[in-house]
């Protein structure tokens, strides 16, 4: 995952650049760049970010650079933007997405003589690379992004400086979104739509899914019109987004809200059941706010996140560091805790390793109950379009390993459809199952329908591949 932002100014634009690329940090940790085109041309810089925030590692090229044109990004994973030289002559381009193909695409360009990759140190080929590839296979930018979107197996959403503008291309089935932002001087595009409020710039408006627009100082100029279907990440609400972020016009404060009052509607648990309503912070707050609204049961936070070292929700690619530190970065509130019969809302369990440790600790710091509401269905799926999980197989998402257990080995897709039915005794089995090995009190997902109903977007517009492995 990684989000961007790109500003097309009548005057320099290092300064909008700087500060709408560093609010997209909690959707990365590993690498960030940004590339500006001005008098001299293209200035590019990259840092690595994982011990140091965006605005520590980039601070000084705000006075280096110099541009009206200019392109950013925080990254999960690979080092971009990238400058590529082609037939197209230079531009720069930054990427959001995930590609299921690569090496079947990466065959198929290196296929023509005289085409090579720069390998990155785990060996891999940079993403962002093979999609400035696939460009180039065409004779024109337009055709070649279009290109490139077709044959991608997964989702991408780009952003390519050019001396004429920014281009930006939002995924074929909108999986990730693509927002425009106008004030006097002139146009930014954003992944996250709060990213540009507070430097200057109102709502212009979202693409559409595959839309492409050249974005200059002038104005945005359609080149592709978007199409009719469209599948954005149901995700982005549930955890990915900001807060302060909306996607389709849906708030993701607002729908964490709604979707812990269906929650708490669907669950009828009252102040004679549990004493407190607490979210997993950050992303787990609004969900339990929601939740105690409309339950009638007070919100506590019984639990804080230490944030002046660790502000940001990502965490080290290991997976025994992420365990670690997701465990150094609550402190706990003992007067809140102590003989408390608590309910608790996650965004989602994935691997369970992280709940599992918040539960015991809450029991160790004297919690009399722990009774847990996942603000999702269970997660039964790998993602397979924007990768919000680093999981590299199936097998370790928890419900999938408690499937296996109960049904003593591999299982076909009927039965995996029936385990995602949150009315089948299978899905119940499961449930059972998981409260058990993770030592709750009570344990219950939200559904599918309740959840869709926060979101207030129609089904056929959302993906939910990652719990009902629908496509």
């Amino acid at each position: 995952m990684g989000g961007f932002f790109a500003a097309a100014l009548k005057e320099d634009c290092v300064f909008d650049l700087f500060f709408g690329t560093d609010y997209h940090s909690h959707l990365g940790t590993r690498r960030a760049g940004m590339v500006v085109f001005g008098k001299d041309g293209m200035n590019r810089a990259i840092h690595n970010i994982e011990n140091s925030p965006f605005r520590t590692k980039f601070g000084s090229e705000v006075n280096e650079m110099h541009g009206n044109l200019g392109i950013g990004c925080i990254s999960d994973y690979e080092p971009q933007p990238l400058i590529v030289r082609s037939h197209h002559g230079t531009y720069a381009i930054t990427t959001v997405g995930r590609i299921n193909n690569k090496d079947e695409l990466t065959d198929k360009v290196m296929a023509r003589r005289g085409v090579h990759f720069q390998e990155m140190s785990s060996g891999e080929i940079n993403a962002t690379e093979l999609v400035a590839a696939l460009i180039n296979e065409k004779d024109n930018l337009i055709e070649g992004i279009r290109y490139a979107q077709e044959v991608i197996d997964g989702s991408m959403t780009f952003l390519l400086l050019t001396h004429q503008g920014v281009y930006c291309a939002r995924d074929r089935l909108g999986r990730t979104p693509l927002v425009i932002g106008r004030k006097e001087e002139g146009y930014c595009a954003s992944f996250e739509s709060f990213a540009y409020l507070n430097i200057g710039y109102r709502d212009y408006r979202e693409l559409g899914p595959g839309e492409i627009c050249l974005m200059t100082p002038e104005g945005v100029h359609v080149l592709v019109d978007p199409g009719r279907k469209m599948r954005i990440c149901t995700f982005l609400w549930v955890y990915y987004g900001y807060p302060a972020s909306s996607y389709e016009g849906v708030s993701v404060e607002a729908m964490r809200c709604r979707c812990g009052h269906n929650l708490a509607r669907r669950d009828q648990l009252t102040r004679e059941h549990i004493d407190n309503v607490a979210g997993v912070p950050d992303s787990g707050t609004a969900h339990a706010v929601g939740y105690a609204n409309e339950s009638g049961v007070p919100f506590s936070r019984p639990f804080i996140k230490y944030t002046p070292t660790w502000p940001r929700s990502f965490m080290p690619t290991i997976q025994t560091k992420r365990d670690l530190i997701a465990k150094m970065k609550l402190i706990p509130v003992h007067e809140l805790i102590d003989g408390r019969r608590l309910l608790l809302i996650d965004d989602s369990i994935v691997r369970g390793t992280q709940l599992r440790e918040t539960t015991e600790f809450l029991y160790r710091s004297g919690a009399k109950e722990v009774h847990v509401r996942p603000a999702c269905p269970p997660i039964l799926f790998g993602c397979k379009y924007i990768g919000f999980s680093r999981s590299t197989s199936d097998m370790e998402l928890i419900g999938r390993r408690v499937i296996q257990e109960l049904e003593g080995g591999a299982v076909d897709r009927a039965v995996l459809d029936d385990y995602a039915n949150p009315d089948s005794d299978r899905y119940h089995q499961m449930l059972e199952r998981m409260r058990e090995q993770m030592n709750f009190t009570s344990l219950r997902f939200n559904r599918l329908d309740d959840l869709i109903d926060s979101v207030g977007i129609g089904r056929e517009r959302l993906c939910t591949y990652c719990w009902d492995g629908k496509e």
